[in-house]
Order: structure tokens, then C-alpha cells, then sequence
């Protein structure tokens, strides 16, 4: 598991098999979240101010708020946001943030509360 120092980890939160899992250091983890092997928690890119120079220190990493789960080999990058008690797939490439109590996988890419099943995002 590589978790840099910057990330914010709340109580309760748990890995199971933490090989290959990576929190980037602006990471926002709320209570109670579950991660499983090989997920990332990423930046897409650093900011470019109006001279061209990188903008390093901006919240780039994702937000993952109470009691999410996210399944094996999941991918989550930029500044989003995982909505609470959500469930992230396995090997789910995430790029934009997904509402409270969302189901996301592969086969589904997205279900939000209330949306018949395969309904497209």
C-alpha cells in the first residue's frame, strides 16, 4: 500500500490485501470505507497557471465519503467526489464524481438511487 502523509483517512476505514493500493497525498477518505487490492486513488494532472508552471499543492485526488465500498482494481481519478454508502465495481475506471448511495460497475457504469437498472448515466 503507498499512502502519501497529505492523504486524509478517517475512522474505520480498512484494506483487504492492500498490495498495489495508492492514495494520493490531497485524498479526502471518509469513515468506514472499505478498499480491496490494486485501487487507485489518483490525480489525472497537475493545474497550469497562466505562465505555463505546474500548480503543485491543489486538491487533485479524490473524495470519498462514509462507508464506501471499492471492489478490487478500481481506478478513481481527479478531484471527484464518491457520494455516501456508494459501491465502486471492480476494475471501474472513475473520472467524474457519482452521487450517495450509487452502485457503479463495469456492466452498469453508473445506477443512481431511484434509476431502473442499465438506465444510461
Amino acid at each position: 500500500m503507498n499512502s502519501t502523509p497529505g492523504a486524509r483517512i478517517g475512522p474505520g476505514f480498512s484494506f483487504d490485501h492492500g498490495t498495489g493500493v495508492v492514495i494520493g497525498e490531497t485524498a479526502e477518505i471518509g469513515a468506514n470505507v472499505r478498499l480491496y487490492q490494486a485501487v487507485t486513488l489518483g490525480a489525472k494532472r497537475f493545474e497550469v497557471d497562466e505562465n505555463g508552471q505546474l500548480h503543485k499543492g491543489a486538491p487533485r485526488h479524490p473524495i470519498v465519503e462514509d462507508g464506501v465500498v471499492i471492489y478490487a482494481g478500481a481506478t478513481l481519478l481527479g478531484r471527484i467526489t464518491i457520494g455516501r454508502d456508494s459501491v465502486i465495481g471492480g476494475n471501474v475506471w472513475l473520472t467524474r464524481s457519482v452521487p450517495p448511495g450509487s452502485q457503479v460497475s463495469q456492466a452498469l457504469n453508473l445506477h443512481e438511487p431511484g434509476a431502473p437498472p442499465g438506465t444510461p448515466p
